[in-house]
């Protein structure tokens, strides 16, 4: 069953073909009764340690590091807007994309956002089984998508754990993912047919 709740940007989840694995109505709507500055703190503290493991992953988005990027989880109530410059990158947390002029938009469930953060997903395949939607300046967000993934970013260490200790971490997040995504009915990588990006 397809979710029919409306992403971040006001459009129902039915109209992108997206909704495997999205997160239950009742988190989504928990969610949207809390303050979004703690959400974006975190989150430039992970973009921190992401730049801090691999100092050069934005540098290779040449005349793209300079676009926003919109990233729309769209069973959230919430919408992230990354802007990766080599000098000062940020992320920002919206309740919506109204008002924002971003150059490229990138759609999906979090549980897909999150695998191909990790390296647990294929974009190109998510693509074509409209998991995933790609919207506005599409040599930007492949441009992304090459930095993200020649980076190689361990959950462990983005969540700021020592050395050490960090595969131990990153092997227990990615089992919790893994269960989550088959609980709500998320794309699985067995599901997922190789294709090619536009």
């Amino acid at each position: 069953m397809v979710d029919m709740a409306p992403s971040s940007s006001g459009v129902p989840n039915a109209a992108f073909g997206i909704g495997k694995g999205s997160l239950p109505w009742p988190i989504a709507t928990f969610m949207s009764t809390l303050p979004l500055a703690p959400l974006e703190i975190a989150g430039n503290q992970v973009l921190r340690t992401a730049l801090d493991c691999r100092p050069g992953m934005f540098s290779r988005l040449d005349v793209y590091s300079g676009k926003l990027f919109a990233i729309d989880p769209v069973d959230c109530p919430f919408v992230f807007l990354l802007e990766p410059r080599v000098e000062n990158p940020s992320l920002r947390v919206r309740t919506s994309l109204d008002g924002v002029s971003w150059d490229a938009r990138i759609s999906a469930v979090m549980l897909v956002l999150l695998g191909l953060l990790d390296g647990t997903y294929d974009g190109d395949a998510l693509f074509f089984t409209r998991d995933l939607v790609i919207e506005g300046d599409t040599a930007a967000v492949l441009a992304l998508r090459n930095a993200i993934e020649d980076a190689e970013l361990d959950p462990g260490l983005l969540l700021g754990a020592p050395n050490l200790a960090a595969p131990i971490v990153s092997g227990s997040i990615r089992r919790a993912a893994n269960v989550m995504r088959r609980l709500l009915g998320a794309p699985t990588s067995a599901q997922v047919p190789v294709g090619t990006f536009p």
